[in-house]
């Protein structure tokens, strides 16, 4: 049976999940690269408001392809891009807004994962290359802010979502993380193999 996150997320259902849990969200998302990282922990620096509210939904690490038609903007493409680009912001933006759930590809580092567990949030990777399915799930979007400024992959956009998955939680707000635990195993069995080479040898 499919687990289906609703947003906005209940910081007790998201401690609650497991590295290795397959979930689902439906709701509301923003998408936010590096410069819009950097943007939003700027405007907390100085005070100002911003025009959403990040607590109350998902981040998508993605630079969509958006097409502007007559009804509005209509998604393309929304792939998830490679989330280290943001582990220099990541804890700080995760500990000044409390987004509890990031959708992202290629995992994170050690402070991102250290913030997850103070803020009660997850990383959640999903499939590189599968932008056209993740834009079937977004029914419609709902606004943008500082394209002008950043242009339009690195803009804030507003989306709501229904049913978007299948995303794969790999850090969890426990400290687990399926990256490095995969790398363990990784080095384990190259050390098997090259052992085996060398006796055979």
């Amino acid at each position: 049976m499919d687990t289906i996150l609703r947003t906005p997320f209940d910081e007790r259902a998201i401690r609650d999940l497991r590295a290795g849990d397959t979930v689902y969200i439906t709701g509301s998302v923003f998408t936010a690269r590096d410069e819009a990282h950097q943007v939003l922990l700027q405007a907390a620096h100085s005070g100002e408001e911003i025009p959403f509210h990040p607590e109350e939904m998902a981040m998508f690490h993605c630079g969509p392809v958006v097409q502007k038609e007559a009804s509005g903007w209509n998604i393309v493409s929304a792939g998830p891009t490679t989330s280290i680009r943001m582990e220099m912001f990541e804890a700080e933006f995760l500990r000044t807004y409390s987004t509890r759930l990031i959708i992202g590809k290629g995992g994170m580092g050690a402070q991102t994962l250290e913030a997850l567990a103070d803020v009660g949030a997850v990383y959640t990777h999903f499939t590189g290359g599968a932008g056209a399915l993740a834009a079937r799930a977004i029914h419609r979007i709902t606004g943008v802010h500082w394209l002008e400024k950043l242009g339009m992959p690195e803009a804030v956009w507003l989306l709501e979502v229904e049913k978007f998955g299948p995303l794969l939680v790999t850090m969890d707000a426990r400290g687990n993380d399926l990256y490095k635990d995969l790398a363990v195993l990784i080095d384990d069995n190259m050390k098997k193999i090259y052992a085996r080479i060398e006796g055979e040898a």
